[in-house]
């Protein structure tokens, strides 16, 4: 039997979406044990990257309705999660996450590319079509008065 499939109302019913917002709220969640001295450095990198990538998805949500935008923001977004993936390894490297855990997390993020890949193979399948129950804009004004 086909699965049907659900409504996408908003950037907030994508499951990409949805995983990305947990994995950023998770890596926040581990920054928190990062050394003091690195508040303005890998803490906030890998807090910023991680949540860019949700941030991006959303905004690439909004402007579906041109592929090329779109598309954009989603390689935004991919690019993010790629960077979060390297935060994660200096963490890792530096000691302040156990190597079992980033690698939970790293795989998390390689899921979260793959599913914004497949979103940029296909960009039409998510495009926003016109409404064509809508009457088209006339140029006339509806203050023009006879001559």
């Amino acid at each position: 039997m086909e699965e049907r499939k659900k409504t996408i109302r908003k950037h907030t019913d994508l499951d990409v979406y949805k995983f990305s917002f947990a994995s950023a709220m998770r890596l926040f969640e581990l920054s928190r044990k990062f050394p003091l001295e690195e508040r303005y450095s890998l803490t906030d990198q890998c807090r910023r990257s991680s949540r860019s990538v949700a941030a991006n998805i959303a905004e690439a949500w909004r402007k579906r309705r041109y592929p090329a935008a779109f598309v954009a923001k989603l390689s935004d977004s991919e690019a993010e999660a790629a960077e979060t993936q390297t935060w994660l390894q200096f963490a890792v490297e530096c000691k302040y996450v156990d190597a079992d855990v980033a690698r939970e997390l790293y795989c998390e993020y390689d899921k979260i590319i793959g599913m914004l890949v497949n979103m940029i193979k296909k960009p039409d399948s998510w495009r926003l079509k016109p409404d064509k129950k809508r009457k088209p804009k006339t140029t006339e004004s509806p203050n023009t008065e006879n001559e």
